[in-house]
């Protein structure tokens, strides 16, 4: 008897969740980071030494980061027909990324004043000890404009973005790159079937390092508790504690009602969906080595390749919630600790440095330091040396603001593609709610997965599949 679409549907995702338990990804991410904290917690010096299997996950995951950012944009912009469409795209994107950092800062700045908690402090600047790194990220801070994130997007050579793994250079050469080879007409679809072949080359490599995330996860778990010691977060445990519940609150509340009211989608089916990506990013504590997971599903849930491709790479250096929410946050706080008094109308003055002192530090290491030392010395009433009170417990909160990023941007494209029309809403419902499975991964997975048959509409009909020597090991 020939199955119906629906059974075939759900017969696949019965073969796929037939995986055994421990051949998932998620559960070994999860399983490295548990191993990790123990190990940091009761042997200390031995799990310092694991730094490298972090690093060097963490330098392999961002060696790609570049290529793929580079060739998925190019062939998003190479698959719409309208070039305008590219740029109204671009700035739906930009303008829903300012609005979404000025509610994030709010939030952070309601939440210190209502609890307050650098009250009582009273901590002399001047006694201070500024050297080491952190010193480093004042000194940087202090010399931090506004602009000057304008003319870094310009590169000096082709291949020095690459080389450094800065995404908004990569961004703008992607985009040059991408309309010109549009406008070219057929002159460049050689090319550009060239880029759409590379990005099945580079995607299979990144299948290959992701079977060693676990290894990766351990490592940085391990490294973080046994450096700095689970005593850390009892010293400034009160201030950790406000931070995760206010970006809780924020992404549940703020990026849940956005989701249900605009897209019609299920925040907590988002959680699920992309668990493995939230493990990866809570055990290497940076939201990068799940961006092309990122990628690869919010493709899968019915948005276009193109959506895809722009607002993605973007809302990672531009779109950054939990960066906001901490800035707002620890701004406040070390005001509050030094006992200097801000009204309400400095403090909306202080957002409003905060909007462009963000964005100079994007992509930069130590990029959130240096954006609270530029905030803290453009307004002057803050002392910049305050840092320090917050330096030791970062480590801890950068989990945190690395979830709430990721969280923001698989929001704000499917928000996006809702406006443009590039969603495939029918679609994104049945893979949240586990009606559709996964694409294959392995090729063990690959092996046993069937086709999905049916009806598409047109906006899945236009995007394009992923291949499965394409994807990610999940």
């Amino acid at each position: 008897m020939t199955q119906t679409p629906d059974n075939e549907r759900a017969a696949q995702a019965v073969r796929i969740a037939a995986k055994p338990w421990y051949r998932q990804l998620y559960v070994q991410v999860l399983v490295a980071i548990v191993i990790g904290i123990v190990l940091g917690w009761r042997w200390p010096d031995l799990a310092t030494d694991m730094e490298p299997l972090g690093t060097t996950f963490i330098t392999a995951m961002k060696m790609l980061i570049g290529p793929i950012v580079f060739l998925t944009i190019i062939g998003g912009i190479a698959g719409v027909a309208d070039l305008k469409k590219v740029g109204l795209t671009g700035i739906k994107a930009l303008t829903y990324f300012q609005v979404g950092t000025i509610v994030a800062m709010a939030a952070g700045l309601v939440a210190i004043n209502i609890f307050r908690l650098g009250d009582g402090v009273h901590a002399d600047p001047s006694t201070l000890d500024t050297s080491g790194e952190a010193g480093t990220y004042i000194e940087q801070g202090e010399h931090q404009q506004w602009w000057e994130f304008l003319t870094h997007i310009v590169p000096n050579s082709f291949f020095g973005p690459f080389v450094e793994g800065d995404i908004l250079q990569v961004i703008f050469l992607a985009v040059i790159f991408g309309v010109a080879l549009k406008a070219v007409g057929k002159a460049g679809e050689p090319v550009i079937a060239s880029v759409h072949r590379l990005t099945e080359v580079v995607f299979k490599v990144l299948s290959y390092i992701m079977r060693v995330a676990p290894l990766g996860a351990f490592g940085a778990m391990a490294y973080a508790i046994g450096k700095f010691g689970l005593s850390t977060l009892t010293s400034l445990g009160s201030l950790i504690l406000l931070f995760y519940v206010t970006s809780a609150l924020f992404v549940v509340v703020v990026l849940g009602g956005v989701l249900a009211a605009y897209v019609k989608l299920n925040i907590f089916q988002l959680f699920r969906y992309f668990k493995e990506e939230y493990l990866l990013v809570l055990g290497t504590s940076t939201a990068e080595p799940a961006l092309p997971g990122l990628m690869r599903k919010l493709q899968h849930m019915g948005v276009e390749r193109s959506t895809v491709g722009l607002v993605v790479p973007t809302g990672y250096s531009f779109n950054l919630d939990g960066a906001a929410i901490y800035l707002s946050l620890a701004t406040l706080y070390i005001a509050q600790a030094t006992d200097t008094p801000l009204s309400v109308t400095q403090q909306l003055g202080l957002l409003a440095v905060m909007l462009l002192t963000s964005k100079g530090a994007a992509g930069v290491a130590g990029g959130g330091f240096i954006a609270l030392t530029a905030t803290l010395s453009t307004v002057g009433t803050v002392p910049a040396a305050g840092i320090m009170l917050v330096f030791g417990i970062d480590k801890f909160m950068s989990e945190c603001r690395a979830m709430v990023n990721f969280s923001g941007n698989a929001v704000a494209t499917l928000f996006i593609a809702r406006w443009e029309k590039t969603l495939d809403l029918a679609r994104a419902r049945e893979v949240l709610a586990g009606k559709v499975a996964e694409p294959p991964v392995t090729a063990e997975a690959e092996a046993g997965t069937a086709t999905e048959t049916g009806t598409e509409t047109e906006a899945a009909k236009s995007r394009p599949s992923v291949t499965p020597s394409a994807e990610v090991a999940s």
